[in-house]
């Protein structure tokens, strides 16, 4: 049951069944804000900030608006680095009080959605790449009445372990594009996010939402109660590539992180989740009950 359910959804992304198509970009082109949190983060940002300069999308459109949350490594002077000579707008913004009750990088958004003058909030971390038709890639699924884009990530790096957590990404993001595209809504990844202004003044802001460690996931909910569509776009142009999580520990820490959100989603999904999770005990006890080799072919 569990691998006719897996190839189902297998032919269902491949079909790319349900899923809306991308529409017209808007004549003329908009600007958009790109916001980013960072904390301690200077030597990844370099590689996310040259994949922002080498973005497809008019410079002079763009509104770079970088948060710095206390950092002590020197953050902002590399960033200032990076950036010198961007024909767009670029803006180290240091974060030195708390709005409502945002905390950590929820309290950096809030404050970057308030300085930012668009109507579209692009929202990524430092650790990300970014492909240079991001921003066209999830605008153009912005269609009225939608909310939130959200694309894919993947995990890149030279190890058979960073190989690991991207096949991982991929086949978990995969699924939910697939329950996504059937209507129902599951999560938004907060490191490669569209949210309208419209959308999120409607929340409140993350100033007025309840504290969350997987804020993204509360954004995405507050969004859809205020009546907005989302769209979960899964394709290369919308793939952001993630440095991967350098240890076991971390690894768990991050899942560990996860799961607290998932505990938010609606019971039917974390039932589903329960038993697509239960093949792997179900093989643990085939094997253990005296057939390995059943349980392996399987």
């Amino acid at each position: 049951m569990w691998l006719l359910v897996l190839a189902g959804s297998a032919g269902a992304l491949a079909t790319r069944r349900g899923a809306p198509a991308a529409g017209p970009l808007p004549v003329p082109l908009p600007r958009v804000s790109i916001l980013l949190a960072a904390r301690n983060e200077a030597a990844a940002l370099p590689r996310c900030l040259a994949s922002l300069r080498a973005l497809r999308y008019p410079p002079e459109l763009l509104e770079i608006l970088l948060g710095d949350d206390g950092s002590t490594d020197g953050t902002a002077a590399v960033a200032k680095a990076a950036m010198r000579g961007f024909a767009g707008h670029f803006e180290v913004v240091p974060i030195a009080e708390t709005l409502g009750t945002a905390r950590g990088k929820a309290n950096v958004l809030a404050h970057l959605a308030r300085r930012a003058t668009t109507d579209y909030f692009f929202v990524t971390d430092a650790d990300i790449h970014l492909p240079s038709t991001w921003i066209t890639a999830l605008l153009a699924h912005a269609a009225p009445g939608v909310g939130t884009v959200t694309g894919i990530t993947a995990v890149q790096g030279p190890r058979l372990f960073d190989r690991l957590q991207g096949l991982d990404w991929l086949i978990s993001l995969g699924l939910i594009q697939v329950v996504s595209a059937g209507g129902r809504p599951v999560t938004a990844m907060g490191n490669n996010m569209l949210v309208t202004r419209a959308a999120y003044v409607a929340t409140g802001g993350y100033e007025a939402l309840p504290f969350s460690v997987t804020e993204d996931y509360a954004l995405f909910r507050a969004v859809l109660a205020q009546g907005y569509g989302f769209r979960h776009v899964f394709s290369a142009a919308a793939r952001a590539d993630s440095l991967p999580m350098p240890t076991w520990r971390a690894l768990l820490r991050q899942r560990h992180r996860w799961l607290r959100g998932v505990q938010a989603l609606p019971l039917r999904l974390r039932l589903e989740l329960l038993v697509y999770s239960s093949f792997w005990p179900a093989l643990g006890a085939l094997a253990w009950a005296g057939a390995p080799g059943l349980a392996l072919a399987l």
